[in-house]
């Protein structure tokens, strides 16, 4: 199996990225160059997080029109698995790839903490391998990380099983406490109906090594890969 991590300029956690799939999860990465259009036979093509070119308009809005997006949009449409994680998310909601839109938090700040999250539901790569009670303890660092979808949407995120994650508290609550930016339901990660394109606003390569003091990402790379390794 192959990972490709995009490269943006303004990209700042594709190294991690490319770190905790390599050295942690063993898996074969290739460095992916905004301006190329080949992604030379990636089974999964992530999406980093960082600021792609300064987040000038909106997070996303230009690394959505980069060569290489037009490969990707033709790798998902086929089938092909892509996930996006922080800025990744954004722009794969700017590129119409997963539902929804990423707002300023509603702090109006940015926000750089650990907070808690559950996944919503087993029937998706990422989650497959975690509890469905299992709260995790991963790292957001963001300042338009606000999920936002119409109420028709939401309807279909909710009946379809497509939300991937949601802000909990430590103890697998939801409440408004625990929403670390103001997301509608709690959501923190969502994916597409055809369930092979996934987004997150919190780090999970950030919390993924022993050396870190929190190892609660790796369970989501581990079911990523697991999950693909069987298709």
């Amino acid at each position: 199996m192959k990972f490709g991590v995009i490269i943006f300029p303004g990209s700042n956690c594709d190294e991690d990225l490319i770190y905790v799939l390599e050295e942690i999860s063993g898996q074969e990465v290739v460095r992916l160059w905004h301006k190329d259009r080949d992604l030379q036979g990636v089974d999964v093509v992530m999406v980093p997080g960082g600021f792609s070119y300064g987040d000038y308009l909106r997070s996303g809005a230009i690394a959505r029109f980069s060569p290489i997006m037009e490969s990707v949009i033709e790798h998902c449409n086929r089938g092909g698995y892509a996930m996006g994680i922080c800025n990744g998310f954004q722009i794969l909601c700017e590129a119409g790839l997963l539902p929804g839109v990423l707002l300023h938090n509603d702090s109006q700040k940015f926000i750089c903490k650990n907070v808690y999250i559950k996944s919503a539901t087993s029937n998706s790569a990422v989650t497959a391998g975690i509890g469905s009670d299992r709260v995790l303890k991963i790292p957001v660092a963001h300042a338009e990380g606000r999920y936002f979808a119409s109420p028709d949407v939401l309807k279909q995120l909710n009946e379809n099983e497509q939300v991937l994650f949601r802000y909990c508290t430590a103890e697998g609550r939801f409440n408004k406490e625990s929403n670390a930016n103001g997301s509608v339901e709690n959501i923190a990660g969502v994916m597409n109906e055809g369930r092979n394109v996934f987004g997150m606003m919190p780090h999970p390569e950030r919390a993924a090594d022993e050396n870190l003091g929190n190892t609660d990402g790796k369970l989501i790379f581990d079911s990523l890969c697991a999950a693909v390794n069987l298709v």
